[in-house]
């Protein structure tokens, strides 16, 4: 069974609050907070004061993933009691080592993220240092995008890497995630899905969520 973190992006943003006291009270394990700064990647989503008033509506962990140039620049802003994990792209980080020390010093997790185009191998000297890798799997900056394939290879060479390493990162997916490949996702390793249309757009979410956990 894979743990599920719903990305906010897809919600009703009109109706945010009850939207997500709806989804946390069926069976999700963390809210994908998606923040983008329109530099990094090419849209522009919200602040951590939009994070920061979803605190008495949320039950569930933050998962805060920064899509932003120069992160180190507003990593506090996004400390709350709720944020368990906040992750960074290796692409956007000068001094990756530093700013993971960063994320740490706050006692918030720290992840790294990869675009479809960067090779695992990259991570290769940070993997023993962090909590969890976050596989793009569609070209970060817009919801609803098709998945890329070539993640669960990505998947795989992590869930390998872990495993003959000792080491104890999760590893989670974000983009194109839903029912229809949520097993082959579970099956390569991944330990975190995050899906957004799949199950704020879903008819039944409920049903959603537990097929996609499986």
């Amino acid at each position: 069974m894979a743990k599920i973190a719903p990305s906010i992006l897809a919600c009703d943003f009109a109706r945010l609050g009850e939207e997500i006291s709806d989804v946390c009270s069926k069976g999700i394990d963390f809210l994908h907070i998606d923040v983008m700064d329109g530099a990094f990647v090419p849209n522009i989503s919200f602040g951590a004061s939009v994070m920061k008033s979803l605190n008495s509506y949320a039950s569930v962990p933050y998962d805060v993933h920064l899509m932003i140039e120069d992160p180190d620049r507003y990593i506090e802003d996004f400390v709350t009691d709720n944020t368990e994990f906040i992750t960074v792209h290796q692409e956007a980080c000068r001094h990756l080592d530093r700013t993971v020390a960063h994320i740490k010093d706050t006692g918030c997790k720290a992840g790294v993220s990869i675009n479809p185009a960067t090779p695992v191998c990259l991570l290769r000297d940070i993997l023993d240092k962090i909590d969890l890798v976050l596989v793009m799997s569609v070209n970060p900056g817009f919801g609803g995008q098709k998945f890329i394939p070539n993640a669960l290879n990505k998947i795989r060479e992590l869930d390998k890497i872990r495993k003959e390493q000792g080491l104890s990162f999760a590893i989670e997916v974000d983009g194109g995630a839903g029912e229809a490949n949520s097993a082959a996702l579970r099956d390569a390793g991944c330990d975190i899905i995050v899906a957004g249309t799949a199950v704020f757009k879903a008819e039944d979410r409920a049903k959603a969520i537990s097929v996609i956990k499986g």
